[in-house]
């Protein structure tokens, strides 16, 4: 064998080999009319036992995120019985450019639209009646009539997708009687708090501080749940934190252009991790007095591809199944 080929044969076996299982295109029609697109790992009918939604991050990356979690299923030996769901918030074409993702679709007629930063608020859909939030409780109860075996659900979100989740764990509305959901936050920019508590103490400073989506001040009327009730709910739910241990700086691998700066998000740490341990500490002392465990994921930046199938991330994704 020549040198080069020798190389090549070497780079071959030590890169990683995805074990994702193929993807479908799927989608819904929600209440308004509208539709929510999503990848989905196997037709209706199919008897699994477990949902895994996975939620992409700011650009989009439903595929990169279908395959991450799709990767980590099979890791822990649950794939065989796991479906894997990725939904697609999309956006209009004039603002794509700053957040889309190679591969992934563009809206097709009558796709529900979010701003690239209004998906992962909750907000409502720019042209229709219905909030991403609203999107997600519409496609649990579709894909519970779609897939009648499932009894456990679990909603994964990176990066912005970290930040739905956190938020949507406490304004959910789920009609899904007899199943058992569970909540894992990865590597949010931001987090909800639930009263005028902060890590950095400069509030005084930084107007706003405490409103949507940073806290529970000037809700939105559609969310119909009190910022009491919505506390109420995230303390009762099954939420797990990650967060990559490289995720903590700067520097190359952390995202950092992504990373929310402005006083708002400052007031609850200064990267990602150092903002994750402060909220998992936050919660413990107030919301669910530690029912709502942190895993520091260790040699992951901010990747997903590194932090969904890491041996440390299993039991936050697959633990309980």
């Amino acid at each position: 064998m020549s040198f080069k080929n020798a190389i090549l044969a070497l780079l071959i076996f030590l890169l990683p080999i995805s074990t994702a299982t193929a993807r479908t295109l799927a989608s819904i029609t929600l209440t308004d009319g509208l539709h929510l697109q999503y990848y989905v790992s196997a037709p209706a009918g199919t008897a699994d036992t477990n949902i895994l939604i996975a939620i992409h991050g700011y650009t989009r990356d439903a595929t990169r995120t279908y395959d991450a979690a799709s990767n980590a299923a099979s890791t822990a030996g649950v794939a065989a019985n796991t479906l894997i769901v990725a939904p697609i918030f999309q956006v209009p074409g004039d603002e794509a450019g700053k957040c889309s993702f190679h591969g992934v679709p563009g809206p097709a007629a009558g796709d529900a639209l979010w701003h690239c930063d209004g998906w992962s608020d909750g907000l409502l859909a720019i042209n229709g009646a219905v909030s991403s939030f609203q999107a997600m409780d519409q496609l649990i109860s579709t894909l519970l009539q779609r897939y009648k075996s499932v009894r456990t659900i679990t909603i994964a979100g990176f990066s912005a997708g970290g930040q739905y989740v956190q938020r949507y764990a406490g304004f959910a509305q789920l009609s899904a009687s007899g199943m058992t959901i569970h909540y894992v936050v990865a590597d949010p920019s931001t987090f909800v708090y639930f009263d005028a508590a902060r890590p950095e103490p400069n509030t005084q400073t930084c107007s706003g501080f405490n409103n949507w989506k940073y806290g529970t001040d000037r809700l939105p009327a559609y969310f119909n749940r009190s910022a009491a009730a919505a506390r109420q709910a995230y303390a009762a739910a099954n939420i797990q934190y990650l967060e990559g241990a490289l995720d903590s700086s700067a520097g190359p691998g952390t995202a950092y252009k992504l990373l929310a700066r402005n006083c708002r998000a400052e007031l609850q740490g200064p990267f990602r991790l150092q903002r994750g341990e402060f909220y998992a500490a936050y919660d413990k002392a107030s919301l669910s007095h530690g029912a709502h465990p942190i895993t520091i994921v260790p040699g992951c930046g901010h990747s997903v591809t590194c932090v969904f199938p890491s041996e440390a991330a299993r039991t936050a994704l697959f633990g309980r199944y």
